[in-house]
């Protein structure tokens, strides 16, 4: 990119004279000067990478990264630039993305996921600077992946384990610090669903909410066109063979506020996109975007505080990867995004699985086949897209299946 001066040569001259008083100034400032709470809020600043770091530099900061001042100030700073957690088969590696830097960065292994590794733990949800794991056994582990600390919750009644269990979510207050945070589950049968929720500041489960149904028959119609490409139906099965085959995306949920209202997405088996009105105690389904029958790969994420649903189907001998924003007034979905043909059309017949998550205006996507893997990102105010160098770990491409977005923060508890 070439940047343009196009101001006047006298403003110019001006300006490259204050930035020389500038430097003359701090030229003879040393950070030394600077008082305990002055130099914490300086580098509570600084990226989180850098916090890794600063313990190195002399004995003084090295205090200052350890004490409980400093993590205070880290909270204070509204947000940072997020983290994608990686998700391998295997999980044998803890592996982030640094939107930041740009970069792969490897952590070490929390000592309490390691002791639980032959149960299978599983990444499930993350919010703030945690993420949620869930075990075998059905009980949820909660980690901060920047500092390695976690917690395991207490374990559910085995009545509501052996139910089926649909949906996990997280949600974090940036109100007060420490951050609460609370964990949302969604279970039962259709149209039979309720809801569990662990509360951590209070440390335990509240009782089940049961949810009704909301049917709107205006959202519900059926149509005989088998040759539609788009159209909306609610009725009948899908048939996608390949939605959803990570395990970390089994439960694949989004939580939205508006309003003053919290609002839970996640897919139905049939590919529905199920909406649960936390406040209002009830649930409905979203009009399907592709008929029945129609083989495709579909996930749900949450950007600026409205649900979206990432697509990937195939028409016209190409593939095409969507972007669509559903429409409550007007009851009708709406395109927003779309990736190049030059991009997508690559993995068309691949039979893909698509996993995505949000944060803010950007979509990370994983694209996963028999044949390639791919990892792209969205940006949906600049309309970009993005695919990201492969993360190589002694020589060899490690291939991962989804990802979790999470804030890098030191100060998240456990």
């Amino acid at each position: 990119m070439e940047l343009v001066d196009d101001c006047p040569a006298s403003i110019t001259k001006r300006k490259r004279k204050s930035e020389e008083e500038d430097n003359c100034i701090f030229s003879g400032f040393s950070m030394d000067e600077l008082n305990e709470d002055l130099l914490e809020r300086v580098l509570s600043r600084l990226p989180t990478s850098t916090f890794f770091r600063i313990t190195s530099v002399c004995k003084r900061w090295k205090s200052v990264a350890a004490s409980a001042s400093f993590k205070l100030a880290c909270s204070h700073i509204p947000s940072r630039d997020p983290w994608f957690f990686m998700v391998d088969p295997h999980l044998s590696q803890l592996v982030v993305f640094d939107s930041a830097e740009r970069n792969w960065k490897k952590l070490n292994h929390p000592p309490l996921l390691q002791e639980n590794s032959n149960c299978n733990s599983m990444p499930v949800a993350a919010s703030g600077g945690l993420i949620c794991f869930r075990k075998l056994s059905g009980n949820f582990i909660i980690c901060n992946p920047v500092t390695g600390s976690c917690s395991e919750l207490p374990s559910l009644d085995p009545e509501i384990q052996s139910l089926c269990l649909h949906a996990i979510v997280m949600t974090t207050s940036s109100n007060c610090h420490p951050h609460p945070y609370k964990l949302v589950l969604v279970f039962g049968e259709f149209p039979k669903l309720s809801l569990k929720v662990y509360d951590s500041s209070i440390g335990c489960w509240e009782k089940d909410i049961s949810l009704d149904r909301k049917v709107d028959d205006s959202m519900e119609f059926e149509s005989n066109d088998d040759n539609a490409v788009y159209f909306l139906s609610s009725s009948g099965n899908v048939v996608a063979t390949n939605m959803q085959r990570s395990p970390s995306k089994q439960y694949s949920s989004v939580i939205t506020n508006k309003d003053g209202e919290e609002v839970v997405y996640f897919l139905s088996s049939t590919g529905t996109i199920v909406a649960c009105n936390l406040t209002c105690k009830r649930f409905s389904e979203y009009p399907r975007l592709l008929p029945v029958f129609f083989e495709y790969s579909i996930d749900v994420v949450e950007c600026r505080g409205k649900m979206l649903v990432v697509l990937l189907s195939e028409f016209f001998e190409s593939a095409s990867l969507r972007v669509w924003w559903y429409d409550e007034d007007n009851r009708c979905w709406h395109q927003i995004a779309a990736m190049p043909p030059s991009m997508s059309h690559e993995w068309y017949g691949k039979k893909v699985d698509i996993n995505c998550v949000g944060t803010g205006d950007q979509i990370f996507i994983c694209l996963n086949s028999a044949e390639l893997f791919s990892y792209v990102i969205c940006d949906l105010e600049a309309n970009e897209w993005v695919e990201l160098p492969r993360c190589s770990i002694n020589g060899e491409a490690i291939e991962f299946m989804s990802a979790l977005s999470f804030e890098p923060r030191i100060e998240a508890l456990v």
